[in-house]
């Protein structure tokens, strides 16, 4: 503090002009700290049952539910575009109370890792992990009136979770992220994982998940919007104090969090840095959520906003917060836009 109160009074205008670093583009990219690049980015892909079906997400133009053999094409250009990887969101044929299509090696997220690895053997593909698309009440795990009142089992879910896990892992998934919000959901997949031959699989934990209004196209593509009530039970509380998250990461951690995450990115940069300043070693993600791009898209079309530059103006916001992975429906624009 001493140093910076000494050189503000030794430095004032018109000695220090700050538009000296601003006035030569070059300037500008020569003192520049925080960069997008491809690399950084992950693409969220939505698979379906099928062949040769490629269905627009209204909510979202320019993204797609895939069947398994387009899937494994749009997997090859994410690899060719340099992209960091995907991840794969499945909606299977059917859906019944227990989520049975997820843990089935014939489920449909199984059968889209394998052939994403048959078309792009090194490219990384991470599998979410949780039920809300494969239930027909659309809630993250199997339902219990124990406690009183209908509400998601907590612990019998785990299990199912842990199996949905080593399955994703036996088709072929690099990594397996779970965003149920279920309280021992890492701990139950790590032990999964380990048992089952897989410690080599890393775990991206959703590890501070808000019970967020900017999920609403994301429901649309995945299929997945609640039958009845929300998901506030398991979900964190957006007006939470920050430290809930800590804690929240803490937990995640300590049971065998390989990765972070934070969703969404834009309405909790605030949390992204407390977590970041706090763990400075430990790699941290953000969920550029569907709510996030359907928003700046639908402005765009009406000629309100310029897509390009929010998006990257964005995205260099959630880096510069602190993540330095973005799953991000832009990833493939970003890709071309930076050449």
């Amino acid at each position: 503090m001493m140093y910076r109160d000494q050189h503000a009074s030794n430095s004032a205008f018109p000695t220090t002009r700050l538009r000296r670093l601003r006035y030569h583009p070059a300037v500008r990219r020569l003192v520049q700290e925080t960069r997008v690049s491809p690399a950084d980015l992950i693409l969220p892909l939505f698979v379906r049952p099928g062949r040769n079906v490629r269905e627009e997400i209204s909510a979202m133009p320019g993204n797609y539910q895939l069947s398994p053999d387009l899937l494994a094409e749009e997997v090859g250009r994410a690899a060719d575009l340099g992209l960091g990887g995907v991840i794969l969101f499945g909606i299977p044929a059917e859906k019944d109370a227990f989520g049975s299509d997820a843990t089935r090696e014939t489920g449909i997220v199984s059968e889209a890792v394998r052939a994403a690895k048959r078309a792009a053997p090194d490219a990384l593909v991470i599998t979410d992990v949780c039920f809300c698309e494969y239930t027909d009440h659309g809630h993250c795990g199997v339902f219990s009136e124990a406690t009183g009142r209908k509400d998601v089992d907590n612990d019998a879910t785990l299990k199912l979770l842990a199996e949905q896990a080593v399955v994703h892992a036996r088709a072929g998934a690099d990594m397996v992220a779970p965003s149920g919000m279920m309280d021992g959901m890492v701990g139950a997949i790590r032990q999964g994982l380990d048992a089952a031959g897989f410690p080599h699989v890393p775990i991206m934990s959703y590890a501070a998940k808000y019970a967020s209004a900017f999920y609403g196209p994301f429901r649309e593509a995945a299929e997945c919007a609640p039958q009845f009530g929300d998901r506030r039970s398991y979900q964190m509380d957006p007006a939470a104090a920050a430290e809930q998250a800590v804690r929240e990461v803490e937990l995640d951690l300590a049971e065998g969090a390989d990765i972070i995450m934070v969703k969404p990115a834009l309405a909790y940069l605030d949390v992204i840095r407390q977590l970041h300043d706090l763990w400075p070693g430990v790699p941290l993600a953000a969920y550029n959520v569907s709510g996030e791009f359907s928003m700046v898209k639908a402005a765009a079309e009406r000629g309100w906003l310029d897509e390009k530059a929010v998006a990257l103006e964005s995205l260099t916001a959630i880096k510069r917060a602190g993540a330095g992975i973005i799953l991000s429906y832009w990833a493939k624009d970003v890709a071309g836009w930076l050449g």
